[in-house]
């Protein structure tokens, strides 16, 4: 797992008032607990861009006034409209005592599956673990080059010594399927079919259109032959 230094500077007040304070000086409201006590801090807002625009996980070396503590991400709070950063909190660790994390998946090689054709479907990008911080790896590593199509890899196919995790056995992480592509023509045949169903029936040159009345040549010429008799 990598490691990422971050300074703060504890807070002398805490409250919405103080927290907009804050903010509008270029800094974030933080939270330190799981420990002894708990701590508020602040820390300038361009130092959590590594720390929060990545998909990695990192053990965080804390310093707030000089003490080092070390420590993990375990909540953020954005704006809801500018993205901005307004809250954030993190757990201390301590020594072999078990932390819950969500490790990203990393996926390696080229499925067999893939290669013949079929659709690597990621159903899961980060998945959720437990485990004392010694253990816990920086991503999930997962070989597909063996995955046929139709073959995948679940939970309960995941060996990490030490880690628990935290989702049922029977959740898939990757999986490799069938791509069908169906493409329909439509032949003079087709086309019948569907005038047979009940489709509009093309015009022919000099026809009466659908629904119009007959011609009413046929009845003068009828009206000649009584004048005749």
């Amino acid at each position: 797992m990598k490691t990422l230094n971050l300074a703060g500077t504890q807070r002398k007040s805490i409250g919405r008032t103080n927290a907009n304070s804050i903010r509008r000086e270029g800094k974030v409201p933080c939270v330190l607990y799981g420990g002894k006590d708990i701590v508020h801090f602040e820390a300038t807002e361009k130092d959590f861009k590594p720390l929060v625009y990545t998909p990695d996980v990192h053990m965080i070396k804390l310093d707030v006034g000089g003490k080092q503590t070390d420590a993990i991400l375990q909540a953020i709070q954005f704006h809801p409209v500018t993205d901005k950063i307004l809250h954030v909190d993190f757990l201390e660790v301590l020594g072999d005592k078990p932390v819950v994390m969500d490790i990203p998946v990393k996926l390696n090689g080229t499925s067999v599956g893939v290669k013949e054709g079929g659709k690597l479907l990621k159903k899961l990008n980060r998945i959720r673990v437990k485990a004392p911080i010694s253990k816990i790896p920086g991503t999930i590593d997962l070989n597909i080059e063996p995955l046929k199509i139709g073959d995948y890899i679940r939970i309960k196919d995941l060996k990490y010594e030490g880690v628990t995790f935290l989702h049922e056995q029977s959740v898939t992480v990757v999986a490799v399927k069938v791509t069908r592509e169906v493409v329909e023509e439509v032949t003079p045949a087709a086309a019948a079919a569907a005038a047979v169903a009940g489709a509009a029936p093309v015009a022919v040159a000099g026809a009466p259109a659908a629904g119009a009345p007959a011609a009413a040549a046929p009845a003068k010429e009828a009206k000649k032959e009584e004048k005749k008799k």
